[in-house]
């Protein structure tokens, strides 16, 4: 990743999209280190990231516009492998929120949907899903430069067609 300047949009895992306020150069021990001064625009919080492990924690820059159908063909076609395991399946979904990635995003998102069709889910599983949809469509929206919700709208109804043949909802 190339180095970052102020105000600089950049996606920060797990908390969406945030923008580059300040960058200082500062001494620790005797060492120099560069810090990013991150505020994430979803809570309002400041976080302290230094240049050195920005790549290594997932910060990214957003991805292009050209990238938005390539999300937009997944989300639409296609099933996903689920696995029932609910210990194993909540492990992955967690390290794939961890990547930071919009492509792991839209995977948690869509196996979770899936999975609420079928069974449904627990608390943590519903949080999630609400969290990997909200950070999808928050990144989505400020590259397209589209509303948030028409974006929302556009991923569910999406969600909706891919899975309309798919086995209904059986509770358990």
């Amino acid at each position: 990743m190339k180095a970052l300047k102020i105000g600089d949009k950049v996606i920060y895992p797990n908390q969406g999209l945030g923008i580059i306020e300040n960058i200082q150069d500062e001494n620790y021990f005797g060492q120099d280190f560069q810090i990013y001064h991150v505020r994430i625009l979803a809570n309002d919080t400041l976080v302290l990231v230094p240049s050195s492990n920005a790549e290594e924690i997932g910060i990214r820059k957003p991805i292009s516009e050209d990238s938005i159908q390539d999300i937009f063909d997944f989300i639409r076609n296609g099933g996903v492998d689920v696995t029932m395991n609910w210990k194993g399946r909540y492990k992955e979904h967690v390290d794939l929120m961890k990547s930071g990635t919009i492509q792991d995003m839209a995977l948690v998102l869509k196996s979770l949907y899936y999975l609420q069709l079928i069974k449904p889910l627990s608390f943590r599983e519903k949080k999630m899903m609400e969290k990997a949809k909200e950070l999808l469509v928050t990144e989505i929206s400020e590259v397209s430069c589209s509303p948030f919700k028409e974006i929302e709208i556009q991923v569910l109804e999406m969600l909706s067609s891919c899975f309309e043949d798919r086995v209904t909802r059986v509770d358990s």
